[in-house]
């Protein structure tokens, strides 16, 4: 029988697995369990079993690419590292957090998800519909989105798709590769979102440039009157508005701020696209998410970027490991700032949709629905396990739990009233 566990880390992406511990990125295998650093995973080749990764950056932009491989993780912190050797076998839950040292998987555990058909309607316990959307970077992503049941691709990262030779893409590589990624999506409605740079997700085509893609600088439409970005864009749009004509397509405009920005950048899509692609703003800053009412005056929908957005709440760079406690998924005033960009946006909130790491926090999704928000972009691996926290939840429930945690004061008081050990989810302020 497998033991106790003695370790209680932040549960990161569910599911159990058990393997001998190793330290280092480069040589991993289905036998091991990962002991490493966000830093590390740049450097990953092969896959383990699980991975237990030490002062972690959740909202990180290498964080996203760990989930979207779908492998059992837990967070900890250098402290509870300490207790953990090279070569020692280690059982982990990535849905409860528990660690088991010198032992097999953990005892206590949560059952598998329910399979899920494509597109299939998901409703609350009592009935309210919910859209779970997919996340993806590939094609291969975009199929496994679908296999698990997924509303449709609610954010494909185009920056992701780029010629492996390292050129620059033309028209003619996203006309396959857009292609390739919309049969594989099939028969699933898709939003691509135009190239999003950032700092350390640069494409090997494009020259170096000093503090290109950093929180508070270039990046989204930012960038799009540089060259040779502004080639790359129009390249991607002559790809999208031929594909138009045989597939679902909405586009997504990254990190648009004003008004006028946005009216500027549509304009432009617009004349090259045909009218029966819809086309959305990605919300990513303070300014942006709150002057949402205007943004849907002008925009189809809508997208909060969740990831950047906490950000731009805390003052925090997000793949800043130093920072990472700063970035609190269980803040009440976050809570608070959702509940006024819901009220704001009143009848149209249909229209919006939450992108990034939040929703898949543990214990965040029914505290979002009680806010009122039912349309959610997450990565494809996560869309199971969520579906079944939908489908086992009253929607009174959870504005209930919404409205107690908009009334909390600290971040402790939050974990109280979600029910969830501060120990496996230290208060982030302390």
């Amino acid at each position: 029988m497998p033991s106790e566990p003695i370790l209680h880390g932040m549960p990161y992406f569910p599911g159990r697995a058990a393997g001998r511990l190793h330290t280092r990125p480069d040589s991993l295998t289905g036998q091991h369990i990962a002991l490493i650093t966000p830093g590390d995973i740049r450097h990953i080749t092969g896959l383990p079993a699980g991975f237990l990764i030490v002062e972690p950056t959740p909202f990180s932009h290498a964080m996203i690419t760990l989930l979207g491989l779908g492998i059992p993780t837990v967070l900890i912190e250098a402290g509870q590292a300490q207790a953990l050797q090279t070569g020692m076998p280690v059982g982990i839950d990535g849905m409860t957090g528990e660690i088991g040292i010198n032992a097999g998987i953990p005892a206590r555990h949560a059952p598998s998800p329910q399979q899920r058909r494509p597109g299939a309607r998901l409703n609350t316990a009592d009935g309210t519909r919910v859209r779970l959307l997919a996340s993806v970077r590939s094609a291969a992503a975009a199929g496994q989105a679908a296999a698990a049941g997924a509303s449709g691709i609610g954010l494909v990262r185009s920056e992701f798709l780029s010629p492996q030779d390292g050129t620059i893409p033309d028209a003619d590589f996203y006309r396959r590769s857009f292609r390739d990624l919309l049969d594989a999506a099939a028969p699933l409605p898709v939003t691509v979102r135009l190239l999003d740079l950032a700092a350390d997700k640069l494409p090997a085509w494009l020259p170096p440039t000093p503090r290109l893609g950093e929180p508070l600088g270039l990046q989204g439409v930012r960038l799009y009157h540089a060259h040779p970005i502004q080639q790359v864009i129009q390249d991607q749009l002559t790809a999208l508005a031929e594909l138009a004509d045989t597939h679902a397509i909405r586009l997504l405009l990254p990190f648009i701020v004003r008004l006028e920005e946005l009216q500027c950048w549509q304009a432009m899509a617009r004349r090259r696209l045909p009218d029966s692609v819809r086309i959305g703003a990605m919300a990513e800053t303070l300014a942006a998410v709150l002057d949402i009412p205007h943004l849907l005056d002008s925009a189809d929908f809508v997208a909060i970027g969740c990831n950047d957005l906490m950000q731009a709440v805390f003052s925090a760079d997000r793949d800043e490991p130093v920072l990472r406690h700063y970035l609190d998924p269980y803040a009440p005033v976050l809570f608070r700032l959702f509940r006024q960009i819901a009220a704001s946006a009143g009848e149209r909130l249909e229209r919006i949709q939450l992108c990034g790491v939040l929703a898949q926090i543990q214990g965040v999704l029914p505290v979002l629905l009680g806010l009122g928000y039912r349309n959610f972009s997450v990565d494809a691996p996560f869309i199971p396990y969520l579906a079944d926290t939908i489908a086992g939840i009253s929607l009174s429930d959870c504005e209930a739990l919404a409205a107690d945690i908009c009334t909390a004061r600290t971040t402790q008081q939050s974990l109280e009233i979600l029910q969830l050990d501060s120990q496996r989810h230290p208060p982030y302020l302390a």
